[in-house]
């Protein structure tokens, strides 16, 4: 998958690479000499647009935090649409650091933060409770 993970030997991923625990930055890990992409166990993974403010990509990586374990409470509950509120909540985030979507390195710098920002927005209204109209008699 160009998305996402991607098996680089071209064998069938066996049961344990699914789940592997090597972290970025680990030593099972790896970045391309191109630095868009990170490999852990042989599988590639998209890097963080580098070009994001530090301050941003935190918060974004704060709502992915939440998202994922949003995701696995939820399938404990067998709440399904936690569930998918949860995995939107990544799926934001993700497209906020560059993750998923349109490949960073192919937009500007300026459209590039334009899209975390406008991720970081959406993400931050999740969280605001929903409105209450009040009519006065």
């Amino acid at each position: 998958m160009d998305q996402g993970g991607t098996r680089l030997t071209g064998r069938p991923l066996s049961p344990n690479d699914e789940t592997a625990s090597a972290q970025p930055g680990g030593p099972d890990s790896e970045t391309t000499d191109d630095e868009r992409w990170l490999v852990v166990n042989g599988r590639r993974w998209r890097r963080t647009d580098p070009s994001l403010p530090e301050d941003v990509v935190a918060a974004l990586k704060s709502h992915l935090g939440r998202g994922r374990s949003g995701v696995g409470t939820a399938k404990k509950d067998a709440d399904n649409d936690a569930v998918a509120a949860a995995r939107r909540r990544v799926g934001l985030a993700k497209h906020g650091l560059g993750e998923r979507g349109p490949y960073w390195w192919d937009d500007t710098p300026a459209d590039r933060l334009e899209r975390a920002h406008q991720a970081l927005a959406e993400l931050d209204a999740l969280d605001e409770p929903p409105s209450t109209s009040r009519t006065s008699s």
